[in-house]
């Protein structure tokens, strides 16, 4: 048996419809698809910066009103008050009240003590009818804490020249003095609004308002003293 052989017959028309691919197609494609890549590259650059301008301007909004140097933990954690020529002339002192309404009481930097020579060489917690230095409170009821008036004593600092009385400021219970300052006096000349604090209090709300009408702002402090801190 033979087999034929079919031929198929050719139409041009059909051959000139039908487009064959064109030398260097292929290469035409890689270039596009380069191209994109690029582009989404240079996209994702772009928005990578903008974010990251984003941030810092949200950071440092104002980089020209930012201090010279960083606010201390006392600046950030503390609202300043002063109390100035308290019985006494020359007698200034500093509260720095917490936001859990703690007072940390402290000689100001003006205090007569400090003009002395030599400053401070002594300091006594052993004033009126007990010995502050051996106060221990203790439970979330601050059992032992000593009731005290804005006028009662603290402590005793002493210089070559002379002693003076140093008083609490706020009414409130003494909770703990800084009896560290007995064998390191130095800190209250050194650093008397840090390490050489004096004493913490804890004034009742009603309390505070009415000690807050005496003290003055940090602001008024320096403008009557004529401070530049």
């Amino acid at each position: 048996m033979e087999i034929q052989k079919i031929e198929v017959a050719k139409n041009p028309e059909i051959e000139d419809a039908i487009e064959l691919p064109k030398k260097g197609s292929h290469d035409e494609v890689e270039d596009c698809e380069e191209q994109q890549q690029q582009q989404e590259a240079q996209e994702d650059e772009k928005n990578r910066v903008e974010e990251e301008d984003e941030l810092r301007n949200l950071l440092l909004s104002d980089i020209g009103g930012l201090p010279i140097s960083p606010p201390s933990a006392t600046q950030v954690n503390f609202v300043t008050y002063f109390i100035t020529d308290f019985t006494k002339s020359g007698h200034d002192q500093y509260i720095y009240r917490h936001a859990n309404g703690l007072c940390v009481i402290g000689l100001a930097p003006t205090h007569i003590a400090f003009k002395d020579e030599g400053g401070i060489t002594n300091i006594d917690f052993n004033v009126g009818k007990s010995d502050r230095s051996v106060l221990k409170v203790s439970g979330k009821r601050k059992k032992n804490a000593l009731r005290s008036e804005s006028n009662t004593a603290l402590c005793k600092v002493s210089t070559a020249k002379d002693t003076y009385i140093v008083r609490c400021c706020v009414k409130g219970s003494l909770l703990e003095v800084n009896d560290r300052l007995i064998k390191q006096p130095q800190l209250l000349n050194a650093s008397a609004d840090r390490e050489g604090y004096i004493a913490i209090i804890m004034p009742r709300p009603t309390d505070w308002t009415k000690n807050k009408e005496s003290l003055i702002t940090l602001e008024e402090y320096k403008e009557k003293k004529e401070l530049s801190l």
